[in-house]
């Protein structure tokens, strides 16, 4: 069986850190996730997944990850239940994080343009320091891949299916 999930969004709010009777931490988060189409009207559209993760990869994120952050994380899909104040069962489906990866400089976010995260350490240094680029990474997808090329011109006979 696989159970894998790969997701890239945006912190609607601050991780709620919270920890269980024996100690352990505990985050809960919602990711807003952009659709790979837009809507009729022509709007980008997003998903807002639930999220938790736990233990010291839960800390890490309620200390860094901050609304707004731009977070990359791996996990699992899972579903659970519990019984509420009125008796009633409710189902929870939810995404349990094993880690996570911030996807840009906290400059980068806020606007600043002193330096932005390009995914690697500066070997120059001593010290591991991020190194700078003026470059801003564009993770939209309303450019083509390619550059701009116009559009494949096949005929509807040229498909083998």
């Amino acid at each position: 069986m696989i159970n894998n999930v790969v997701l890239v969004g945006r912190m609607t709010k601050d991780a709620e850190l919270r920890y269980t009777p024996n100690q352990v931490a505990v985050a809960t988060f919602t990711l807003a996730v952009n659709r790979n189409f837009k809507s009729q009207n022509g709007e980008r559209e997003a998903d807002f997944i639930n999220c938790v993760i736990w233990r010291q990869p839960a800390e890490n994120l309620a200390n860094w990850a901050k609304k707004g952050a731009l977070v990359g994380i791996t996990g699992r899909i899972q579903t659970r239940h519990y019984e509420n104040q009125q008796g009633q069962r409710v189902y929870v489906t939810e995404v349990v994080a094993d880690n996570f990866q911030m996807l840009e400089s906290r400059a980068t976010r806020e606007g600043g343009s002193q330096s932005s995260y390009n995914g690697g350490y500066n070997n120059q240094s001593s010290n591991d320091t991020f190194s700078s680029s003026s470059q801003t990474p564009n993770f939209g997808r309303d450019e083509s891949p390619f550059g701009n090329s116009n559009p494949m011109d096949i005929s509807d006979d040229d498909l083998p299916f």
